[in-house]
């Protein structure tokens, strides 16, 4: 599997960069690292290489990103409205650098498609719904879509603008709307097991129910926890299946 590490300083950030480029063809899968983790958590967890197969095949050309909650939401040290301020920097170093990366490195007809696990799936979906227009997609993997889950209540303009819970249901703007019921790669998926928490994927799904969004809502047994085994088994499956 062909594999290239790169990295730029953002200026969103204001700090050094890095992204991992896994193959050469196919949509663009853009991964977004769970909890406070980095842009190798994918390779490291051996999650590349059950994808590997869709990459040498060229039906996909991935993407792996550093985030920055360990800079934001995970940090406890830190004033929470700078927290909200660093996410929303994040936000904007993936709408501004990372998408033209991809162009860039694709082409601008290229589909790109958010996915995540845990953490990584609230930020995947987030990112999806608030750019439609450059974004065509998402699969969150065991989400859950509050983000005060995470802010030990703290809230503000920014908390609420990037939970998908809060500012969904209360969503306006048709364009943007309309962009989202474009999409029919809307996926939500979570194991049923230990840690795992399908009633936030429900009530998430609800939302978007009702507002006339197409999804798939997709929760597997029991015996799926909220661990690795359980992405490194989804992912494949839905890329096999749904690509």
């Amino acid at each position: 599997m062909k594999r290239e590490l790169t990295s730029w300083h953002s200026p969103s950030l204001n700090k050094e960069m890095p992204i991992a480029t896994y193959g050469d063809y196919g949509f663009a899968l853009l991964l977004v690292p769970t909890a406070a983790a980095d842009f190798l958590e994918y390779e490291r967890f051996q999650l590349m290489d059950h994808l590997a197969p869709f990459v040498d095949s060229g039906k996909v050309k991935v993407f792996s990103i550093d985030s920055i909650n360990n800079e934001s939401w995970m940090n406890h040290n830190i004033d929470p409205w700078y927290k909200s301020v660093r996410h929303q920097q994040w936000n904007d170093y993936v709408f501004n650098e990372v998408i033209p990366f991809i162009k860039n490195s694709t082409s601008g007809e290229t589909p790109v498609i958010t996915c995540g696990a845990s953490f990584g799936a609230l930020h995947s979906m987030n990112l999806f719904l608030k750019r439609p227009d450059i974004i065509n997609g998402v699969i969150a993997m065991s989400g859950v879509y509050d983000l005060t889950e995470y802010t030990k209540g703290h809230y503000d303009d920014n908390v609420y603008f990037n939970s998908p819970i809060h500012y969904m249901p209360n969503m306006t703007d048709h364009n943007v709307l309309e962009q989202i019921r474009q999409s029919r790669n809307i996926h939500i998926v979570t194991g049923g097991g230990a840690y795992e928490d399908p009633g936030a994927s429900g009530r998430f799904a609800k939302v978007l129910y009702d507002k006339g969004i197409w999804y798939e809502l997709d929760i597997w047994g029991q015996e799926w926890p909220h661990d690795w085994d359980t992405w490194r088994a989804m992912l494949p499956s839905y890329l096999r299946s749904k690509f």
